[in-house]
């Protein structure tokens, strides 16, 4: 007698698996807690800003020379609350503009989840067409030149900046540093958003290293 035919089996994936599958990357996990870790130190190390709006040490810069060694002693000095000060008139003038604060974060999570921190494997699939990571790539920088340059985003961002660096050198070259002890100061390379030229390049080069 013939022995029965055997049905071939395919195991379902489990909910455990497509949690797995659509969850957040490692790298990009770690690209988050290197950020929160950062700024939450960098918090931690900014001067009191009673000390940066003292009013009593606060003259008028004697020359040009004088007011640019002000500029880089306060600096040195007030960074982290130079910064945040930065951060504010930025994050100000983008919400004052929904239209750039909508296609700035877009842009940002596009190249997050498109490309740095997507896996190679399977291809990216938009509107059913298959897209190889050079195309991917190129997608997202003729995107980034359009949205920067083509757009009122760039105007913003470039206008914000402007102000928040006005604020921040008159307030250095009236500030008197002769009070501030510049001996004790952490490192150039360390502080507040030192993850730009540090500890972001440690998690995001491996991923954009792995599509090469």
């Amino acid at each position: 007698m013939a022995s029965p035919a055997i049905l071939p089996i395919t195991s379902q994936p489990t909910a455990a698996d497509t949690t797995q599958q659509i969850g957040p990357t490692p790298a990009f996990r770690s690209f988050i807690n290197h950020i929160s870790t950062t700024v939450q130190t960098g918090f931690a190390n900014r001067r009191p800003w009673s000390e940066l709006l003292d009013r009593s040490a606060f003259s008028k810069p004697e020359s040009i020379s004088d007011a640019t060694l002000r500029i880089r002693k306060n600096y040195t000095y007030f960074r982290i609350n130079y910064l945040s000060l930065l951060a504010v008139v930025l994050a100000f003038s983008l919400l004052t503009n929904p239209f750039s604060l909508i296609t700035l974060s877009g842009l940002l999570a596009a190249w997050l989840f498109l490309y740095l921190f997507r896996p190679s494997d399977p291809p990216l699939v938009l509107f059913g067409r298959q897209f190889s990571e050079r195309e991917t790539l190129g997608l997202l920088i003729v995107s980034t030149v359009v949205v920067i340059f083509l757009t009122s985003v760039g105007a913003v961002l470039v206008s914000a900046l402007m102000v928040g660096l006005g604020i921040v050198c008159i307030h250095a070259a009236f500030r008197a540093p002769e009070d501030l002890f510049l001996d004790d100061q952490e490192s150039p390379a360390t502080g507040f958003l030192s993850f730009l030229s540090s500890g972001a390049a440690n998690v995001v080069a491996p991923a954009v290293a792995a599509r090469v």
